[in-house]
């Protein structure tokens, strides 16, 4: 058997090792020019579902490195004014633990075959079943399965099930990174709670690895080259709806936006990292009608993209990831066919995901509006 996966994003990755370590064949196509033409490097909060699914498509090999690159998420879920005074409560959060997206991206590339600039423009159902992919650069590529990981602006997806468009909740937000200084560290109650200004919310998370992720693998797991980063403050300022930057950066329209905040507070966006700060809108796709059987697939953000506020999206597609990876070793080893195969994904992933999204949406107003929406 032989997969093509569209997308380099995690559950793309997360999906072609889990086959690989089965030994089915799984070649990864990405449109950017490069790995790292973009920069993918914020923390995310994994949950008891979606780890385990990551390390359901690792080698038993990796789980060692896995477990010490990873932090406790943790945090009090309050509610605070622009001076760190309390003012209300977000409510009883999921456990979990936090990952960097960037460490974790170099651990899913290992010993992949990836190839970059591989815009895909379309794809043919050929008369022996088999799909063909096609790009706008480059030999097209025929295999079993086509999976359309590629995200939000899915181009298989735009093929497979036109009807099925995102949709823009008009909320925006600004992302950054910043050093996790002692400074910071005293910020512990900020962690995980949402501070309410004017108009706007800033959301701290922090980074703690267990093991520098450098260190970690050059000791568990040679093969594997991880990034030297650091301990870090993940921030995010969402803005008021249809919020936009005008002609500053990042930097400057979250502290125009901070006038009279705590001084810890400004300091971060002022120490932040002015390459890895970015303005994002947040946009969902909904799953709904399923479309005809076929070699062809959806997994992640490309059928169910969620808002972040519901802390689930990257959760959702690694879940993808290890329910394929299940379902196309039953059929590689003879237990049903493809299509079966994928009809059991499809059937599970379009109920679940669907939950995903409207648990996201449910949650974004806590977050945008003011303490007494909250």
């Amino acid at each position: 058997m032989r997969v093509s996966v569209a997308g380099a994003g995690l559950g793309g990755l997360c999906l072609a090792q889990g086959l690989r370590g089965a030994g089915i064949e799984a070649e990864v196509y990405e449109r950017d020019p490069a790995i790292s033409a973009r920069f993918q490097g914020y923390r995310l909060v994994l949950s008891p579902v979606g780890f385990e699914a990551l390390r359901g498509c690792l080698p038993p090999r990796w789980h060692p490195l896995l477990d010490a690159i990873v932090g406790d998420a943790y945090g009090e879920r309050l509610i605070l004014d622009p001076r760190l005074n309390q003012i209300g409560e977000l409510g009883p959060g999921r456990p979990g633990i936090v990952v960097d997206r960037h460490v974790l991206r170099h651990l899913l590339l290992t010993g992949l075959t990836v190839r970059t600039g591989a815009a895909l423009t379309g794809y043919d159902v050929l008369a022996d079943g088999k799909v063909e992919a096609r790009f706008a650069h480059g030999d097209p590529a025929t295999a079993d399965l086509l999976v359309g990981a590629d995200g939000v602006g899915s181009a298989v997806r735009a093929v497979l099930s036109p009807q099925t468009t995102p949709t823009d909740t008009g909320v925006r937000f600004v992302i950054g990174r910043t050093p996790l200084t002692e400074r910071f560290a005293g910020l512990t109650r900020a962690f995980g709670s949402k501070i309410a200004g004017d108009g706007v919310s800033l959301l701290l998370g922090a980074m703690r690895f267990r093991t520098p992720p450098k260190e970690a693998a050059e000791e568990l797991a040679p093969e594997v080259t991880l990034p030297d980063v650091r301990d870090y403050v993940r921030w995010a300022m969402i803005l008021p709806p249809n919020g936009s930057l005008g002609a500053t950066t990042p930097q400057e329209a979250v502290l125009s936006r901070m006038a009279g905040w705590h001084p810890d507070l400004r300091a971060i966006i002022e120490q932040s990292d002015p390459d890895n700060s970015t303005l994002l809108s947040i946009r969902v796709v909904e799953p709904r009608e399923r479309w005809a059987p076929g070699p062809v697939t959806l997994l992640g953000d490309a059928i169910h993209a969620t808002s972040p506020t519901g802390g689930n999206g990257a959760n959702t597609a690694l879940r993808d990831a290890d329910l394929l990876r299940r379902c196309l070793i039953e059929a590689a080893e003879g237990r049903q066919d493809l299509l079966g195969a994928v009809g059991d994904y499809e059937r599970q992933m379009f109920t679940y995901g669907a939950e995903a999204v409207r648990h996201s949406l449910d949650a974004l107003p806590a977050f945008v509006q003011g303490p007494a929406s909250a």
